[in-house]
């Protein structure tokens, strides 16, 4: 860990005011770019997807459940994999405190992976997550929304990943999107982001900032190599 100064409690109160001030403008810019994405224009979604969901098949209507807004956490868990990517279960980790929060906002949240229902339930009874979980299999869902991609997208270097070409590393890469739906039942698109546009849904992250050591990744062989599922740590 580097080294640092140690001060005076006079010293070390100057220091954190100057600090303060440069915090303060930071919430002010955040506060700036939230209305920003809040005053995106929509897209009107004419896809009539369908999912696979633990009581059958749902619509993206229907994933709104009595709400309004809906958040679409895209999960990457491919067809045939064994268990959920490691940092997209850190971020699941969560979420499970703010859904009544969120439901009194007039908003629904659902995960979607491409794998089959029947892959990755037993991983979400392992993890012992209750959010809704649903697969897109059936559908272009993840393939629309620039999560998903063959074998040749990602060898050529042809598709979109994070609004660049050639960004994707993976067939499967991690997200969310935003949906909105009118009194009519019509759904719009607002908001997409990726890869460290998600960092804002990570509350370990947040804490680890406050501490001296911070995240603590320079020297890893890439963020979050440090992650495990929230079960195997002891391993």
């Amino acid at each position: 860990m580097k080294q640092h100064n140690v001060v005076t409690r006079d010293e070390w109160l100057d220091a954190r005011k100057h600090l303060l001030t440069e915090e303060k403008k930071l919430v002010g810019l955040r506060d700036e770019i939230s209305a920003r994405r809040r005053a995106l224009p929509w897209v009107k979604i004419e896809e009539e997807y369908v999912f696979e969901g633990s009581h059958g098949k749902e619509t993206l209507l229907e994933l709104f459940g009595n709400k309004n807004q809906l958040i679409v956490y895209h999960f990457m868990f491919g067809p045939g994999w064994e268990q959920g990517c490691k940092s997209c279960s850190f971020l699941m980790d969560h979420i499970g405190g703010a859904l009544p929060h969120l439901a009194a906002r007039d908003v629904n949240f659902v995960a979607v992976s491409r794998a089959p229902l029947s892959e990755f339930q037993p991983f979400k009874d392992r993890m012992g997550w209750q959010f809704k979980w649903v697969s897109s299999s059936g559908n272009r869902f993840n393939f629309d929304y620039h999560v998903s991609f063959t074998e040749n997208d990602v060898e050529s270097g042809g598709k979109i990943y994070n609004y660049n070409t050639n960004a994707a590393m993976s067939d499967e890469m991690p997200g969310a999107s935003v949906f909105i739906r009118n009194k009519a039942g019509d759904i719009f698109h607002t908001y997409s982001c990726y890869a460290r546009g998600l960092d804002g849904l990570i509350g370990t992250y947040s804490y680890l900032d406050l501490v001296p050591k911070g995240r603590d990744e320079d020297d890893l062989d890439f963020t979050m190599a440090w992650v495990r599922h929230h079960d195997r740590y002891e391993e």
